[in-house]
This record gives C-alpha cells, structure tokens and sequence, in this order.
C-alpha cells in the first residue's frame, strides 16, 4: 500500500521529506485558517510516529492493555487533526491528500482491531510513513517565512517529533527489521535532533525555562550513549520513559515560545 501511495504523491510532485519540518517560504498574509491547518500538519508529523511506536510496543508487550488505549487515544488524536484540515482548506490538492490520508487511518483502525503480529507492525511502519509524507506535502503548501519566535516554537515541536521517530526505530530494529533504511533513518533522526537542540541552545532564555533546557541536555546525553550502543542491549521500557519525560520539558520550551508570538 506504501508503494502505491507513495506513486501517486510522486506523480502529483509531491516529494518525501523524512524528518525535517516544513521548509518556510515567501507567501501573502496567512489567515487563521492557513495557521490551523500548519498547526495541524506538526500535530499529524508527531501522531504518525507516535501511533506506530505503540503500536511496536503493543506488539512487544501485548498483554499490556494501557498501551492499547494509548493507540486508540493517538488515532482519535490523529482523526481530529484531519478534519481540522478538512473544514479550513479549500485547495483540491490538500483535499485529494486528506482522502489518501484518511484512508490510512481506516486501516490503522483495522489493524488495531486485529491481535498484534509480524505483518501487521510492518503495515503499520508503511502507514506511519504515509501520513507522515502527506503531512509534509500539505504543510509545504501552506509554508510561509516564518518570525524568530515561530522559528523556534517549530524547533522545540521538531524534537519531540523526532523523539517519537527514533523509538519508532529503535523499537523496529528490535523486532528485527534491521533493513539499512531503518537504520539510517534512526541515525537521521538523532543528527537533525542535535541540530535543533544545538539551535534551541543558542537562544537566550529566562533562568527558570534556561534550567529546562540544562535538564533537556542531560537527559538527551544519556539516552545519547543508549542509543550508540543499541546493538549491545535493548532497554524499551527505561528509554520510553526518558522520552516522555524529555518530551515533558520540551514542553515546556514550546509553550515559551508560544506565548512569544
């Protein structure tokens, strides 16, 4: 299914943009409309990764029914984003992307119905990738040059985007889907992660947001050194927490920057 998606995005012009968020661009006055929908598209980057990660440690972890509420949280999640786009754009390409998109998430649902198994943590790896490629093609659409507070807002939603990304392969590699593409992509992912600490470090904060940030670079360097040893041992449970509670703090730099707009 992958393969037939990602055709069609091709011949639509559409490329794959794996782990950067969208690319600002020179545009007329954005609407609110226009900002919701680029809201929506860094909500649906996040959520597609997110989905399959729990869906890899469901499969590790089946008999853990937390885990499973979590994903059906993350669909509804997902759902509601989609249709925050669906009622703004008025764009036929936005709207063709929604439908492929909203077809995947259909069969997320599917597969969330099914007892957990090989192939279906394979489907969910494509499926994770689809969203994530229709998200970027629809944000690209509505890209605009962006302020220094924007900038950095988008900075901080990049990291926990790309801390969900990294467990989703980390939690793939485990499983045995050693492919030299999930390997690379993980590798990607903690690259362009450092980028934007390194950015999120040059800024200057206030003393207790500037704490956050001496605690967000700790913790990364820990779970750093975790995962240059991924081949060695496999600590799941203990490098998800990390997550959460680095995604915590990070937080806590994005609802700065937010109210700084």
């Amino acid at each position: 299914m992958k393969k037939i998606v990602s055709a069609v995005l091709l011949l639509w012009g559409i490329g794959i943009h794996a782990v950067e968020s969208t690319v600002p661009q020179e545009k007329m006055k954005m609407s609110r409309g226009d900002v919701k929908i680029i809201e929506a598209t860094e909500n649906i980057r996040y959520l597609s990764q997110k989905i399959a990660k729990e869906y890899l440690f469901f499969y590790t972890y089946p008999e853990n029914r937390r885990i499973k509420e979590e994903l059906y949280t993350t669909l509804k999640d997902l759902s509601s984003n989609l249709q925050t786009i669906s009622a703004v754009t008025k764009d036929a390409d936005t709207n063709n992307l929604l439908e492929f998109l909203a077809y995947s998430k259909e069969e997320i649902l599917n597969i969330l119905k099914k007892e957990p198994t090989n192939e279906q943590a394979i489907l969910m790896l494509d499926y994770s990738e689809t969203l994530l490629e229709g998200a970027d093609s629809i944000g690209r659409t509505y890209a605009y040059s962006f302020s220094k507070e924007e900038e950095m807002l988008v900075a901080s939603k990049n990291v926990s985007y790309l801390l969900e990304r990294i467990m989703k392969y980390y939690m793939a590699l485990y499983h045995g889907y050693n492919t030299q593409n999930n390997r690379l992509n993980l590798y990607r992912s903690v690259t362009k992660l450092r980028d934007y600490l390194v950015k999120l470090n040059d800024y200057v904060y206030p003393e207790k947001i500037e704490k956050t940030r001496q605690k967000i670079n700790f913790v990364w360097q820990r779970d750093r050194r975790i995962l240059d040893k991924l081949d060695q041992y496999f600590i799941p449970i203990l490098l998800s927490d990390s997550v959460v509670f680095l995604e915590k703090k990070i937080d806590i730099l994005a609802r700065y920057h937010s109210q700084n707009l």
